[in-house]
């Protein structure tokens, strides 16, 4: 059975909605929890004490140990004093969940630049802000585990999110980079991309939004949280009673050995540019490479 005894664990917006399950299920196993929640709206306007001491409260009912904590992750000196909590209340921090997020969704000819460094504010930067602290304390125990939220919206794209969808992919280019980074010192970093039931998305998921709760998602993210969790890197879609793995795939593509390629040539092999049969799923740059080497050298 895994279980989280011993260990800490700061998880960001988690005054509601999937944060909330994830500091519920992290407590029932043994995990003292930092419950991290400013209490704005969706847009990030406003705060309140209210949801985080909340959660706080279920868990300690219930018999676990958990400590609220208020500041925003939009800024620096919020996310040192987020990870300064678990260390002033705990003393240590082994896991971080990146789940703060916040809604300023239009369509792109109408989004106005507060609506673009807002979000990009919480979701990207406040993961920075968070995750830099963290990551010097995880380095110097020589464990971590760090889990980012992303969302099929940066992965995919969606209608009217491009400042989100933005922000979100962007989570998955940081992930893949401290994945490299922490690797010597056992720090796992890895990435969902949720589906479920929240204030963020009621208006999106329509009737399928009983069927989606966020309990569905936390067992996902509790186990990339965990020891046992040797994984790094991943992306997985997560909602519904389904895991899966996304991933960047690279084809073997066209290569033009002799000659300098034209963009003609370029045109007429298309197909095998875009041909999948064969694919890899390049773990870093060096993959890469890799592919690329034995063509160039012959």
């Amino acid at each position: 059975m895994i279980d989280f005894q011993d260990r800490v664990a700061v998880i960001t917006g988690a005054g509601g909605g999937l944060g909330r399950s994830h500091a519920l299920l992290l407590a029932s196993r043994g995990a003292a929890v930092v419950v991290n929640d400013l209490g704005g709206d969706m847009s990030g306007e406003g705060a309140s004490q209210t949801a985080a001491q909340s959660v706080v409260d279920e868990i300690t009912a219930a018999g676990g140990a958990a400590v609220a904590e208020y500041s925003s992750v939009a800024t620096p000196d919020g996310g040192e004093a987020i990870v300064q909590k678990a260390i002033d209340e705990f003393g240590r921090i082994d896991i971080l969940i990146n789940n703060a997020g916040i809604l300023r969704d239009k369509s792109f000819g109408k989004l106005e630049w507060d609506d673009l460094h807002s979000v990009l504010e919480v979701h990207l930067r406040g993961a920075f802000y968070v995750t830099k602290p963290a990551f010097a304390f995880m380095k110097e125990a020589g464990y971590g585990r760090i889990v980012m939220t992303s969302s099929a919206s940066g992965v995919l794209g969606n209608f009217g999110q491009s400042n989100y969808g933005a922000a979100k992919m962007g989570l998955v280019g940081f992930m893949n980079v401290l994945k490299l980074e922490g690797a010597k010192y056992d720090i796992k970093v890895n990435t969902i991309a949720p589906t479920a039931h929240t204030r963020m998305t009621t208006e999106l998921l329509g009737p399928l939004a009983d069927k989606l709760q966020p309990e569905q998602v936390s067992p996902a993210v509790a186990y990339l949280a965990s020891e046992a969790c040797q994984l790094t890197g991943e992306i997985w879609s997560v909602g519904g009673g389904a895991v899966s793995r996304m991933f960047v795939g690279l084809t073997d593509g066209y290569f033009k050995a002799d000659e300098a390629m034209t963009i003609e040539d370029v045109e007429a092999n298309i197909e095998a540019i875009r041909d999948d049969e064969g694919y890899i799923v390049p773990f870093s740059i060096q993959d890469e490479l890799a592919k690329l080497g034995p063509k160039l050298a012959g």
